[in-house]
């Protein structure tokens, strides 16, 4: 049977796609069209696996950090970050769904750390070579998200880098689908996400997600 929190990560990426159309279609686009006269596939698929470990190293060094002897100690606190991890995914639905559009402000809490990142990113754009697809992908991993947010902290509350790392993945090949939907459907799918039934039923499926976790837990 797969790993319960596994499969809960994945589904949040899956789920999430509204948002991550939202935030990253616009970067998927910038990147695509400075890439080289030829096939995009290739590309997009490099700029994939490499966001996929740009996660993976997000979450191990995560879990890494709560896997340090002071804080193994604390079952409590595990416990404690646990418990946001999903209230997170909770408001995420609600965000999503048009709820609480407050929780935008809790997405810059990375704004510093992508800060950093951009001069490094900058240096390999425009793409010239397939290799820097992977680097300028790993890079993405890091722009502000509430999701990644809240797998970051189940990844924390792991205790294990692998187990961290993991986790990241599963979310990373939830939001695959979405993401390589580049183009013509990409359009059209973000339009429809534009839809406020829509919208809710995602943010709706989050909540879901959050509570039935949360229940679990209990």
């Amino acid at each position: 049977m797969p790993d319960p929190a596994l499969f809960t990560l994945f589904v949040a990426g899956l789920v999430g796609g509204g948002h991550c159309l939202g935030m990253c279609g616009g970067v998927v686009t910038a990147f695509t069209l400075q890439l080289p006269p030829g096939p995009r596939w290739p590309y997009l698929l490099g700029f994939n696996a490499g966001r996929l470990l740009g996660y993976a190293l997000i979450g191990a060094l995560a879990g890494a950090l709560g896997s340090l002897p002071q804080l193994l100690a604390l079952s409590a606190l595990k416990t404690v970050l646990w418990w946001i991890a999903n209230l997170l995914l909770i408001l995420m639905g609600c965000y999503v769904a048009g709820w609480a559009r407050w929780f935008a402000r809790l997405e810059r809490l990375g704004v510093p750390i992508w800060r950093q990142l951009q001069p490094v990113l900058r240096h390999f754009l425009p793409i010239r070579q397939w290799r820097h697809t992977l680097v300028v992908g790993a890079l993405w991993g890091w722009l502000p998200c509430g999701l990644v947010y809240t797998a970051s902290l189940s990844a924390l509350a792991s205790g294990s880098t692998e187990k961290g790392a993991l986790l990241l993945m599963a979310f990373g090949l939830g939001t695959l689908p979405n993401l390589l939907l580049i183009g013509a459907a990409a359009e059209h799918l973000r339009g429809a996400l534009r839809l406020r039934g829509l919208r809710t039923i995602l943010g709706l499926l989050l909540v879901m997600l959050g509570m039935w976790r949360l229940y679990a837990g209990l």
